[in-house]
Order: structure tokens, then C-alpha cells, then sequence
């Protein structure tokens, strides 16, 4: 088989694509765009709900939310590398063409994710004024910041696990249907905002309270439309019967899990990390700068989308391929993500030259002396992002076969010793210029080190399966909590591999 396979279109099963056959820039561009879209959604999301607040709540109530909402990232960050691992195991599965693993492995996250986020509910809302102590929330936001942050612990449970099924379906190949129902839940968000907020119509006016309760109100909509979705459309991942047992989480699908899903998680924990730290290096440069710097990170949120759209595709892909032993279109798979990542993030980095003082303007005004701060900076650093994407493909590549312990030591020698060195070490010499420059030092630190891995490290040689002894185990276990022996197994899969095999 050929790295393009440019003889046959990309194979399509309802929703879902066969990531292990048809053309793989075809392919690919169907499974990243919807999950490029559904990045998209939530980045504008965030934002129209920041100006519904910051509009008719003041900047008080603004704070508040973002203390809030950098709880829920840093406990989504644990659910992105969970949900990470559950993927891959389960696009590896559907490239053996065992369906079964693949229930097991989204079995074995739910049941670990739900109890877990109850727990992690109850915790937070007892000890919410502890935790927003800790971020120093400023003392006339945390009223606000408290009842909003209970509210958002309230809803945990229905909001991790809208999260991890969305992940697991893109690993089934499957990613029209969770944009469909990120759309649902951040259309719902937008409307109820304002009706909350400010008691429209028949709505009762709840102030922060309404803000928060408008994405409970969408997330557990979309929770229970997503669920029906799996259903009613057959998803291999839909638990039925005897399946239903597959919930008790499986001991040796769990380890994998937390093994593999938390250093991924970390890696985003870490990029925070430093950008809290470089935040407070550039607040010392002035308001006017730190806006320029706050208003250039809006427009870093969308030039960085394609690199990670492409990054969870390509991952998605090399998945079921290493499931399906098709090395060869593992290889043609990163190709083209990194093809890709030129075109699209090349193209938005001179669509963002060229009219940057525009794009800039929507924020603050033309007219603001923070314009031509903020041009400067997206002069001097945006073009790194181009570096950013190549390692995101690569380290989707090797994330697939449960390589993840090395990019997780590449982000933090990227982040602390190269970026922040950088920050820190040329300050003297070249001002805040250093400050700027450091970004794309960091990305270009990053882009090399996870060339290096890609080419020479043992990514290939790992495998995202339980270890054998454990392997025997969880299957032993999988028979006796499905009541069936593997012989009944397979033929419960009969029509779907018949299908696949078709």
C-alpha cells in the first residue's frame, strides 16, 4: 500500500471513517476539519460569554469567571490526557478490527471518569474559598468567583464526561458527531447567557450565577444528545446488554490509562506553567504592554487551532493504523499533517501580517497606543507557531503508539530552560524584545527535539496495550464480565468486521 493511497477515497461508515484505508490527505482533512471547527466554537464561546459578563457585570464579575475557568482547565487538562489514552486504545482497536476492545477501553474511562468527577464535585464545592485563596483571587471578585465556581463543580461530572466521550468517538474515526454537539451545547451557552444574566422574558436575573448555569444548561443538553447519537447510529462504542458490565472499570485498561494519560495531561499543565510565568515578567512592562500582549494571545488562540486539530487527527489516524500494522501509512500519515500544518498555519501567520493592525484594532481599537505594541510583538514571535505544528504532528504520531513520556521532558526543557532562559537571559541585552522572542525560541527548541525523537527515538518499538500477564488477566476478566467466552465474542462483532472487512 502506497503512503498516499490516492486510488481509493476516504472510507466513510456513516459518520464515522475507516482511517486505515482511502487517501490520506483526503481522509485526514474530513477528520481534522470538524475538530478544527469544534476548537473554533469553543474559543468563540469563551469569548462572547466574556463580553456578555464583562459588559453587564463589570470587570469584578470578569475576574471572577476567569478564576473560575482556570480551575476547570487545569481539572480538563486530567481529562484531555485520559481521554487522550482512551482514544488511542480505542483507534487501536478499531484498526485490529476488534470493536469489543474498544468498548472496553471507553467502558473502563467512564467508569473511572464519572465516580471520579462526583468526587472531584463534592471536594470542590466544600473547599471552593480555600482553592480561590490559593490563586489569590482579588478580594472584591471573590464573592462573584465563589458562587460561579460552585456552580461549575456542580456540573463537573456531565461536563469531564461529555468530554471524554467526545475524544473516544474521534478515535471510532468519528469526528462530525461531537462537533455537532459542541455546537449544540456552546449555541445553548450564548443564549441562556444574557437570559440568566440579566432575567430576560420569563428567566429569573441571576447575575454570575446565570453565566455559569447557562454551560451547565448547555453541556448537559449536548451530554444527553451525544449519548442518544451513539445509540440511535449503532457507534461501535455504544454499550448494550452484558456490555453494560463493562462500566466496573478493567484494573489493566486502567493503569494504561492513568500511565499514558497523565503526562499528556501534564504537558498542558507545564505550557501553562510557564505562560503564568512569562505573564508576570511582561505586567512589569506596563498596562498599555500587557494589553498589546493580552490581546496578541486572542489571535495566538487561532493561529494555533490547525496545528492542534491536526495534531488529534493524526493521532487519531496513526492509532488505527498501528492497530492495523500498516506502518507504511503511519508514515504517510505524519507526512501529510505536517504538509498541512505549512499550508494552514503558514497561511494564517500572513493573513495576520498582512492585516494585523485590523485584526488587532477589533480588540482595543486602531487608534490605541496598544496597536502598535501588540504588532510588534506578532512580528517578532508569531512565526513560530509554524515550529509549534511540526512538533504537534509529531507528537501526535508518537502519542499514537503510546509514546509520552519524552514529549512531556520536551515541553519542559522547551518551556523552562529555553523559553524562560531565553526571557530571562537576553532582557539585559535587547529589552522586552527578549520577552517576544522567546516564544518562537521555545517553539523552534521544541520543533527539533521532537524531530529527533520522531527520527530516533523508540516510539515505534512501544505499544499502547496492556503488558501480556496483564493483557491474559483483562481478557479473562472481559469474558467474565461480559458472560461470554471469545468465540461468543467474536461472533457478537460478526456483522461489524463483515463490514469492515467489505
Amino acid at each position: 500500500m502506497s503512503d498516499t493511497d490516492i486510488a481509493r477515497p476516504a472510507a466513510i461508515k456513516g459518520k464515522r471513517l475507516d482511517l486505515t484505508a482511502g487517501t490520506i490527505p483526503t481522509t485526514m482533512i474530513l477528520f481534522a476539519l470538524p475538530t478544527l471547527a469544534s476548537s473554533v466554537l469553543q474559543s468563540l464561546n469563551g469569548s462572547i460569554n466574556a463580553v456578555w459578563v464583562g459588559r453587564y457585570l463589570g470587570e469584578d464579575a470578569l475576574a471572577a469567571t476567569t478564576n473560575g475557568n482556570l480551575v476547570m482547565f487545569l481539572l480538563v487538562s486530567f481529562v484531555f490526557g485520559f481521554g487522550m489514552a482512551a482514544t488511542i486504545l480505542i483507534g487501536q482497536a478499531m484498526g485490529r478490527r476488534t470493536p469489543q476492545e474498544a468498548r472496553r477501553a471507553v467502558g473502563t474511562g467512564l467508569g473511572a471518569i464519572i465516580p471520579l468527577s462526583a468526587v472531584i464535585a463534592a471536594l470542590g464545592y466544600a473547599f471552593a474559598p480555600q482553592l480561590l485563596e490559593v490563586l489569590g483571587t482579588p478580594g472584591s471578585a471573590a464573592p462573584l468567583a465563589l458562587t460561579y465556581l460552585r456552580v461549575i463543580f456542580i456540573a463537573m461530572p456531565a461536563s469531564l464526561t461529555f468530554t471524554l466521550l467526545m475524544m473516544a468517538l474521534r478515535g471510532t474515526g468519528d469526528s462530525m458527531t461531537p462537533l455537532y454537539f459542541m455546537g449544540v451545547s456552546v449555541g445553548l451557552d450564548i443564549v441562556f447567557n444574557p437570559l440568566l444574566i440579566l432575567g430576560i422574558g420569563p428567566f429569573p436575573e441571576l447575575g454570575i450565577m446565570g453565566s455559569a448555569l447557562a454551560t451547565v444548561i448547555g453541556n448537559t443538553a449536548a451530554l444527553i444528545g451525544l449519548v442518544a447519537a451513539i445509540y440511535l447510529r449503532g457507534s461501535p462504542l455504544a454499550l448494550r446488554g452484558p456490555d453494560m458490565r463493562l462500566l466496573i472499570p478493567d484494573p489493566a485498561v486502567l493503569k494504561l490509562m492513568l500511565a499514558k494519560g497523565l503526562p499528556i495531561g501534564f504537558q498542558m499543565i507545564v505550557i501553562s506553567s510557564a505562560a503564568i510565568t512569562m505573564l508576570s515578567l511582561i505586567n512589569r512592562e506596563g498596562v498599555v504592554t500587557a494589553a498589546a500582549y493580552g490581546v496578541t494571545q486572542q489571535l495566538w488562540t487561532y493561529v494555533q487551532m490547525p496545528a492542534m486539530a491536526l495534531s488529534a487527527a493524526v493521532s487519531a489516524m496513526a492509532a488505527q493504523n498501528i492497530g492495523a500494522d500498516q506502518w507504511g501509512r503511519v508514515r504517510g500519515v505524519t507526512k501529510w499533517g505536517l504538509i498541512f500544518n505549512i499550508i494552514l498555519t503558514g497561511t494564517l501567520i500572513a493573513v495576520l501580517t498582512i492585516f494585523d493592525r485590523a485584526a488587532l484594532g477589533l480588540f482595543v481599537g486602531v487608534d490605541s497606543e496598544a496597536v502598535p505594541i501588540g504588532r510588534r510583538i506578532q512580528l517578532m514571535a508569531t512565526w513560530g507557531y509554524l515550529f509549534f505544528g511540526v512538533a504537534q504532528v509529531l507528537f501526535g504520531t508518537m502519542r499514537a503508539n503510546g509514546y509520552v513520556i519524552g514529549p512531556l521532558l520536551v515541553m519542559i526543557v522547551a518551556m523552562y530552560p529555553v523559553r524562560l532562559g531565553f526571557a530571562f537571559g537576553f532582557y539585559p541585552l535587547i529589552g522586552a524584545d527578549a520577552l517576544w522572542l522567546s516564544f518562537p525560541a521555545g517553539m523552534v527548541a521544541t520543533a527539533l527535539m521532537a524531530t529527533g525523537l520522531y527520527l530516533h527515538g523508540g516510539w515505534r518499538q512501544g505499544q499502547m496495550v496492556p503488558a501480556p500477564e496483564a493483557a491474559q488477566a483483562s481478557s479473562a476478566y472481559r469474558d467474565a464480565a461480559c458472560n461470554c467466552s471469545p468465540r461468543a465474542d467474536l461472533s457478537g462483532d460478526a456483522a461489524w468486521t463483515k463490514e469492515a472487512r467489505a
